[in-house]
């Protein structure tokens, strides 16, 4: 069984996770390398993003997971899902994020050394390096590093951690499921979920501030486990998705609403207002427009995107993967190729893109037919050549 519809929100929130990371160049806020224009003015398009689109991500991952579970015991799942995602996060770390560490101690600290010399030297030495302004071990940069592979890290350990509850309380989806069910009827549907994640806004983020680190980032595993879990537990729950769609547009309105909140309370503080009371509100009206932004989206895309199959949707669902792994550190050789050229920051970023997608493109079709490099960018093995009468099994 397969969501066509979550397949292409998938695809399309991936897209917009290369135009983040471009955009990531050129806002105020700290990234591996930097462009040379700030353009303060797309900041809030970025923030119109931010809130929600991992936690969907996350979300669909887990509806994902649902459908590829079928009749499959847990501990062949364990299998499946580890033979996907380990590979492609060993071969991530020692092949294709090391530039992106080597780019960021050039330009961020002035490193001379060939990237030869820094493999060698320092990437693999397994330790902080680095440090800004020589502190403590929490200002340095710590090699070898995930990235942005983070995502692969933690959907692994949530999906283990998952298998290992079906494997130890057999009922538990069923019986989750139909509690979901009820809570998500109605109103609740945006109700309840509102309500937690403004919780773990305002509780959990001021004491975890996310970090990607895995152990100790608590604001980022309650939210993106919940999210993962749950995307799983309703995946196949009808009565779910009806509300889903019958809510998208108020939950479109909430969004908007939340969203400007969002961001008069962000302006605010950037000049230089700020108070617990406006904290307290900022991160209320955040987890207000995670949940009503996922809700519209998922609302739209089942009644607006195509439910019938087709040969473009098959080619991205299978390209996804590998364009995720390889596309920020094409951003990031790409930007730091162009940065001492002094090109107009829209030239310059329309160059970044269209390398990306050419870099991306290129290495799917390149890894699409190289059996031995499949594994590695989280493809499944091509499947071995059947007798010309035998039927056709996909």
């Amino acid at each position: 069984m397969r969501r066509i519809d979550l397949d292409w929100i998938r695809i399309a929130a991936f897209g917009l996770l290369i135009l983040y990371h471009v955009g990531m160049l050129y806002v105020t806020w700290t990234f591996h390398v930097k462009s040379g224009h700030r353009l303060a003015a797309l900041e809030p398009f970025m923030l119109a993003l931010n809130p929600w689109r991992l936690v969907l991500l996350f979300l669909v991952s887990g509806a994902a997971t649902a459908f590829m579970a079928g009749r499959l015991r847990p501990g062949r799942l364990a299998g499946q899902r580890s033979a996907r995602l380990l590979p492609p996060l060993i071969f991530g770390m020692l092949v294709i994020v090391p530039p992106q560490s080597y780019l960021q101690v050039v330009e961020g600290f002035g490193y001379a050394g060939s990237f030869a010399e820094f493999y060698r030297q320092h990437y693999l030495a397994f330790a902080g390096q680095f440090c800004a302004g020589g502190a403590g071990r929490s200002s340095c940069i710590v090699m070898p590093t995930w990235n942005h592979l983070w995502f692969v890290v933690y959907l692994w350990v949530y999906s283990m951690l998952l298998f290992g509850l079906l494997a130890l309380v057999p009922g538990f989806a069923r019986r989750a499921e139909s509690v979901l069910t009820r809570l998500l009827a109605g109103p609740g549907l945006l109700l309840w979920p509102c309500i937690v994640l403004a919780a773990y806004r305002i509780v959990l983020f001021p004491r975890f501030p996310e970090t990607h680190a895995l152990f100790g980032d608590w604001y980022a595993h309650a939210l993106y486990a919940s999210a993962f879990l749950l995307g799983f537990l309703v995946a196949r729950s009808e009565a779910v998705w009806h509300e889903v769609e019958q809510w998208r547009w108020p939950a479109l309105a909430g969004a908007l609403v939340a969203y400007a909140l969002y961001l008069a309370a962000y302006l605010a503080r950037q000049q230089g207002l700020s108070s617990e009371a406006l904290l307290f509100g900022q991160r209320l009206v955040y987890g207000i427009d995670q949940w009503c932004w996922i809700v519209a989206v998922l609302g739209f895309g089942r009644r607006w995107l195509p439910t019938r199959d087709t040969p473009a949707r098959r080619y991205l669902t299978d390209a996804v993967f590998p364009y995720y792994i390889v596309h920020q550190t094409a951003i990031i050789i790409a930007a730091h190729a162009l940065r001492d050229l002094d090109l107009p920051a829209w030239l310059e970023a329309s160059i970044i893109i269209l390398a990306t997608a050419a870099t991306c493109a290129l290495t799917y079709e390149i890894v699409r037919r190289a059996g031995w490099l499949r594994p590695l960018f989280g493809l499944k093995p091509r499947p071995a050549p059947t007798a010309d009468l035998a039927p056709a099994i996909r």
